[in-house]
């Protein structure tokens, strides 16, 4: 496994964190983690310091029409080829390091990257599902994402150098001109492909959420680490901390909408962060 680690020397951590280390320490720890865990390995941030302004999909416009769906499918495949060349970052291992540790009751991201698998991570809900696989929307047979790119490259020799385009956090990418982009469809039955992600406008499906909230339940204490927590997803799971007393730790630059639910708030990067946290609470 190759990981994303600075060879620079670690920053000082953050204010309040010997204080978190306090409320961490003994308890085995679920953690929630979103965008910000994965900006180190190169994926940009869809709310961090220099986040381009963009309006992704809903899931309505990609089912509405044929047109819609080109121009996912020709940003996304574009993205594709950066986003699954990621390497996991020091907060993947570090959290990983928690679960081999028997600290940790499971990981739940908003992250679709796959790259907490990547790291070790083996009690993982992925709330908004992953960009690694494909379904077909009416016969549920399930397609890898790289057979898909693979199709994809051959039905579209045009494509420009994947170097040229700008990776967006969800895989997405810009395309000048996805009409001529050609998707394929079901192999067994002709129906719509779509990857296994939850869309904007859709919801966490109810069975996920549940798994979600049972590694929050089994937990003594949560960090969330790299979300805004702007989607209400993370919010319910973090309520679920609250209402059960257990510690909540939150690690992120910048605001983020559970900030008043914290018992310690540190400002600063997840991926430093958690290593620290690993190197002073794992024997």
């Amino acid at each position: 496994m190759d990981a994303v680690i600075d060879p620079a020397s670690p920053p000082d951590p953050p204010e309040g964190f010997e204080t978190a280390l306090e409320h961490l320490e003994g308890r085995r720890i679920a953690f929630l983690t979103g965008a910000g865990v994965s900006t180190d390995s190169g994926i940009p941030d869809y709310r961090g310091d220099g986040a381009p302004r963009r309006t992704p999909m809903t899931v309505q416009q990609f089912l509405s029409d044929e047109l819609s769906r080109k121009r996912y499918w020709a940003g996304s495949h574009q993205g594709w080829k950066m986003f699954d060349a990621a390497a996991p970052n020091e907060g993947h291992i570090a959290i990983a390091r928690f679960e081999d540790a028997g600290r940790s009751t499971g990981v739940v991201t908003q992250n679709v990257d796959a790259l907490h698998l990547r790291a070790g991570t083996r009690r993982l809900i992925e709330l908004h599902g992953t960009l690694h696989r494909v379904l077909c929307l009416r016969c549920g047979q399930v397609y890898s994402r790289e057979a898909l790119a693979r199709t994809l490259d051959e039905l579209n020799p045009w494509l420009e150098d994947p170097g040229e385009v700008r990776i967006n956090p969800d895989g997405d990418a810009e395309v000048a001109d996805p009409s001529q982009f050609v998707v394929p469809d079901c192999a067994r039955c002709g129906g719509i492909l779509k990857p296994e992600v939850v869309f904007f406008g859709e919801f966490v499906p109810s069975a996920i959420f549940r798994l979600a909230a049972s590694v929050v339940e089994r937990a003594d204490a949560l960090v969330v680490a790299g979300s805004s927590l702007v989607v209400n997803s993370g919010i319910r799971i973090l309520e679920i901390a609250r209402r059960r007393g257990k510690p909540i730790v939150i690690i992120n630059r910048g605001e983020t909408k559970g900030d008043s639910r914290a018992t310690v708030r540190l400002e600063g990067g997840t991926s430093t962060t958690l290593a620290a946290f690993a190197e002073h609470l794992i024997p």
